[in-house]
């Protein structure tokens, strides 16, 4: 008995079919790994294509979520030409909300978002159980893919095999799309392009973000899952045109967040050509998105927020609030390159 795959098209899905042995595996195992089984009979195939906020989460001084402000912010990132929305990436602090808190959020965006909004949710949790499991709660709340980080508390021990069994088994498992999400900065753990490579193939596995801004890693992981249906995001503005150049689709961007339009502009440039433009702007993006990732970090970013008309409001603890001195600093950044008045 054979197996069909339907994967289709209904604005945000790519139609194609094709039939599998049923109970077989898709691919020949690269590390000693037992043949994968998938459990479902149909997974979605998406274009990711476009940019990304990975959207801060508002607090109120009691460290509570501030649906009331998130509304605000949604009300301004509604009117910027965004792909989508990524709630609770890393600039999302989801690493100190509860599991209820977490899908919340996301039920909260989904209603909040304008239409055609792709949402995009974090579900990475470090135990391949947990993960599965949110994956399925994220998509109840209204998520249409997943965003799965790798593990690293364990990190040692993180290696290819385990990698691979662990997204392999989030992937059986989802009934949405799952991206897989390499962030070494805070993570430890570069996601192998070899292990990309392998999970590409998976058919509910539909991309990758970035972060680690090795572009001939990312044009590599581009040129070698060409035909898996398979996608690869930046995850930084710092190399946002770069990571064009070599093939990927858009990106997941914390810049977006203050600078959604300039990030959508660049893309705009890049598709029309118009490179040195392109190439101008990416320049002046560098600095200020530094600033809010390497930099200052997730109080950075809230603190540039609220000096571009958003609000950001404090972190939740252990993270403290940025320094005057720093703020400062911030500010003269973002005006040095003519973001800021």
């Amino acid at each position: 008995m054979r197996l069909s795959v339907i994967l289709f098209r209904s604005g945000l899905f790519t139609s194609r079919l094709s039939s599998v042995p049923q109970g077989q595996a898709w691919k020949h195992c690269k590390f000693n790994l037992k043949p994968v089984r998938f459990s479902s009979s149909a997974t979605l195939q998406m274009d990711l294509s476009g940019i990304y906020p990975p959207i801060a989460t508002p607090f109120k001084n009691d460290e509570t979520i501030d649906y009331d402000k998130l509304q605000e912010n949604m009300a301004i990132w509604n009117k910027i030409a965004f792909r989508g929305y990524v709630v609770q990436g890393s600039n999302g602090e989801y690493v100190y909300l509860r599991d209820d808190e977490r899908v919340e959020l996301v039920r909260r965006v989904s209603e909040m978002a304008a239409p055609g909004k792709l949402i995009i949710a974090g579900a990475g949790c470090e135990s391949t159980r947990d993960t599965t499991a949110m994956c399925r709660r994220m998509a109840d709340a209204g998520a249409k893919a997943v965003l799965v980080v790798t593990p690293f508390f364990y990190k040692s021990l993180m290696n290819n095999d385990a990698l691979v069994a662990h997204f392999t088994k989030v992937a059986d498992e989802s009934p949405v799309p799952v991206i897989l999400y390499s962030v070494p900065g805070n993570t430890g753990i570069d996601l192998a392009p070899e292990v990309v490579i392998q999970l590409s193939t998976h058919p509910n596995i539909a991309g990758v973000k970035d972060s680690g801004g090795d572009i001939s890693k990312i044009g590599y992981m581009v040129h070698k899952t060409k035909g898996n249906n398979f996608q690869v995001l930046a995850g930084s503005a710092s190399f946002l045109l770069p990571a064009y150049t070599v093939g990927a689709v858009g990106g997941v961007l914390a810049l977006a967040n203050i600078l959604g339009d300039h990030c959508c502009r660049l893309e705009e440039l890049f598709k029309a050509g118009k490179m040195e433009e392109a190439k101008e702007l990416q320049h002046r993006m560098i600095g200020p998105n530094l600033a809010v990732t390497k930099k200052f970090g997730v109080p950075g970013l809230k603190s540039a927020m609220e000096m571009l008309g958003y609000f950001g409001g404090p972190n939740r603890s252990p993270l403290l609030p940025i320094s005057d001195t720093n703020k400062a600093a911030l500010r003269k950044i973002i005006t040095e390159e003519g973001f800021l008045t």
